[in-house]
């Protein structure tokens, strides 16, 4: 209950107290919505997110999350832009209803714009990335990165189906999903994931668990995704063989794992048995995991969960849990970490300055 009063609060003063004066029908009728809406966000994601599982109120409690976000963000911004005015010697009253004006609409602009990018089908992004001890003849090997779907209480199917389209236009060699497949159980969530089905990879599809699968059934999604064709990698490893050259590709689970009996990251059970001179690419959900990944001379790891922060300026308090937030990174023993912005998103059907990606990795060996 105190996080919402805190960013309700900032915008009650930025856009009902501080332009009305602390009077009149504006600054009755806005602290009563400011009220209502402090007392309906918590409830709504109560009831969404918690034991009742209810979708609409996941739905009404998510977009309220959202919008409250942006609209308390250019509050705090407007802090300094009311500053600013009072240097420059205008009137306070004068500047606060400039500054109520100017966040609601920026506010309002960055919404509309962060529905839009949320909903549409994610741009391709290609990186390429030298490993070190690849063959020759893997040279070029083209592994497509999806993750954090987070297929939700928003019907998402035509959007899937078209994300299927796009990665298969992209020629995979491999097809990934790093995890954060969906909200919710399988007979809930299953319609929306059904279409990776047709995703189209010669030597291989493989998929991990993200933190969310341990928020539902995460056994039930490892079990689907191994009945629709997907190799479920549950600290465990696949060699990939292209005409006799060699790549691992190896999976670990999320460590929120580790509440459920025979879960949890185990990277020493993930690459038992594998031949150490092939160089290993890894699905691990988190980037933190990227410690250990360099401490066991990993190749390349993929990884998602951070959405690239979402919704601006969210990314600084990612930054405080995670080593990356986006990107291909360099970390110890020459140890690459690849970070997606992720594919779909979590909550807040908004994603503002973080656009989602599909992600072709393009592997060459390191000269």
């Amino acid at each position: 209950m105190l996080i919402p009063a805190v960013l309700f609060a900032l915008p009650w003063w930025t856009l009902v107290a501080a332009p009305s004066g602390g009077t009149g029908p504006l600054f009755w009728i806005g602290t009563a919505v400011c009220v209502l809406g402090y007392l309906c966000l918590p409830a709504a994601m109560f009831l969404g997110h918690g034991p009742a599982q209810s979708d609409p109120a996941v739905i009404v409690g998510d977009i309220m999350l959202g919008v409250l976000w942006v609209v308390f963000a250019w509050s705090v911004i407007g802090v300094f832009a009311r500053g600013a005015l009072a240097i420059a010697g205008v009137d306070g009253a004068q500047a606060a209803r400039i500054v109520a004006l100017g966040v609601l609409v920026v506010s309002v602009a960055l919404v509309a714009y962060g529905a839009y990018e949320a909903r549409r089908v994610p741009r391709v992004r290609t990186v390429d990335v030298a490993i070190r001890g690849l063959a020759e003849g893997l040279d070029g090997l083209r592994v497509v990165v999806v993750t954090d779907t987070h297929f939700a209480a928003i019907d998402r199917l035509r959007w899937s189906e078209r994300v299927v389209d796009v990665v298969n236009a992209q020629r995979p060699d491999i097809a990934c999903h790093a995890g954060d497949l969906a909200d919710g159980s399988v007979a809930k969530r299953s319609a929306q994931v059904d279409p990776l089905a047709r995703v189209e990879a010669p030597l291989g599809r493989f998929y991990i668990t993200g933190n969310h699968e341990y928020f539902g059934d995460a056994q039930g999604w490892i079990d689907h995704m191994a009945s629709i064709g997907w190799q479920p990698l549950h600290n465990e490893h696949r060699i990939v063989d292209r005409d006799g050259d060699r790549l691992v590709v190896a999976g670990i689970d999320d460590p929120t794992g580790t509440g459920l009996p025979g879960h949890g990251p185990d990277l020493p059970a993930a690459l038992a048995g594998a031949d150490p001179d092939l160089p290993v690419v890894l699905l691990a959900h988190q980037p933190k995991q990227i410690a250990d990944s360099s401490a066991a001379g990993v190749a390349l790891q993929i990884s998602g969960h951070t959405h690239g922060g979402q919704i601006w300026p969210f990314h600084y308090l990612v930054r405080l849990d995670q080593p990356v937030v986006a990107g291909l990174s360099r970390h110890a023993n020459n140890t690459q970490l690849y970070t997606s912005r992720g594919t779909g998103y979590w909550g807040p059907p908004l994603r503002v300055f973080a656009p989602s990606e599909i992600t072709v990795l393009v592997l060459h060996p390191q000269r």
